[in-house]
């Protein structure tokens, strides 16, 4: 047994921890749970076993590759697992109970199919996805620090809705419709095509403005500003959907095709500037590690196995020779210093952090707590990054 392995790592004990985090984690656990529920129900609409087994499936096929998507994003300065579980929990559950009672009112209240399909879901379904990305005000400076954050956040959420609107729309297309003579596994197949591989990432796109206008408002210090971004957002957010949903409603085949081709175009604009910013973000990490080197709170030695991510994994393979404690200890290590970083950022950049000047040291010294356990490989030569 080596020494390393014979200690014991501290506890992760954080000073500075927000309350709340047990009751987020149950109140996410009952809605996936309730969600789950619902998924069934709606999948049962399709009148067989077979109908509700293809629609969940078709539901859940896209998901995989969509969320790694967003784990690749999030994952230079990654967010707690239980934010990230809660946005998708809400777009699946709450936004879908929020806004199918608002559209089942306005079909009531006299408002035909057309402009309930062009105008009114965007409006209810908007603004039930956005309203997770709002109620983040009260914690935006943990979980939202710019536009990147938002576009995560504001993307999980649109995720878990259309993945559950998905399972009500494959059953829908089990049964068929009157104006379509095809039904069964056939047409629930080619919903699937449309929906599950050729958009499946319609409704983050949409909801992308919202985060995106969370993401600048944050850095507002005027309060008009902040909420006039996100009404802005929200404009631009249902004028997005509003194109998707009126295009084939207007414009039948050929409307769609063309909002279609509008839409693609802005999903890559997107995902580039996503790209951009998530290297952006590896920049801000270096830049701020060696500036907490030059401070004499780490050691200049250690930035290379703290930044990039092919490093870090040699350090986590160095440190295995040690035991597990030891490999344990470098993960805490590198998360921590990640978070240090982002904060110690924001504090030289002006950006206002609750608590930020504290958070710091907490950090720190919670680092410091590990410095016995640490086993870091040697160090590299001048200018070998």
């Amino acid at each position: 047994m080596t020494t390393t392995e014979a200690l014991a790592l501290p506890p992760e004990v954080d000073p500075l921890r927000q309350r709340g985090r047990t009751l987020l984690v149950v109140l996410v656990w009952i809605a996936a749970l309730v969600g789950a529920g619902g998924a069934v129900f709606f999948a049962s609409t399709s009148g067989s076993v077979a109908g509700a087994s293809i629609a969940l499936v078709y539901a859940l096929i896209p998901l995989p590759v969509a969320l790694f998507a967003y784990w690749w994003l999030d994952r230079v300065e990654p967010e707690p697992f239980r934010y990230k579980a809660a946005a998708f929990v809400w777009g699946a559950v709450i936004a879908v109970a929020i806004a199918l009672p608002v559209e089942i009112a306005m079909s009531r209240l006299g408002m035909n199919e057309d402009w309930l399909t062009a105008l009114g879901a965007p409006v209810a379904e908007e603004f039930a996805k956005g309203l997770f990305v709002v109620l983040t005000l009260v914690r935006v400076r943990r979980i939202i620090d710019g536009v990147l954050d938002g576009l995560i956040v504001s993307g999980l959420v649109a995720l878990g809705f259309a993945a559950m609107e998905n399972v009500g729309y494959y059953a829908a297309s089990y049964l068929g419709f009157d104006e379509v003579p095809y039904s069964g596994a056939e047409m629930a197949t080619a919903t699937f095509v449309v929906r599950g591989l050729f958009s499946p990432f319609a409704h983050p796109l949409f909801t992308s403005a919202i985060g995106i206008a969370m993401g600048l408002a944050v850095h507002r210090s005027s309060r008009v500003q902040r909420w006039g971004l996100l009404a802005l957002g929200y404009v631009v957010s249902v004028g997005l959907h509003a194109l998707w949903n009126g295009a084939i409603v207007v414009g039948g085949g050929i409307g769609f095709l063309l909002a279609y081709i509008v839409l693609a175009a802005l999903l890559l604009g997107l995902g580039v500037t996503a790209v951009v910013l998530r290297m952006r973000q590896l920049d801000i990490l270096a830049r701020a590690l060696t500036d907490i080197a030059r401070r004499g709170w780490i050691h200049p030695a250690e930035v290379p196995w703290l930044v990039r991510f092919g490093r870090r994994r040699q350090a986590r393979v160095y440190a295995a020779h040690y035991g597990p404690v030891a490999v344990e200890a470098v993960k805490r290590y590198q998360r921590l210093a990640t978070e240090v970083a982002f904060l110690h950022d924001a504090v030289m950049t002006g950006v206002a952090k609750p608590g930020g000047p504290d958070r710091t040291y907490a950090l720190l010294d919670r680092m410091w707590h590990l410095r016995p356990f640490l086993r870091l490989p040697p160090a590299l030569p001048p200018g070998v990054r």
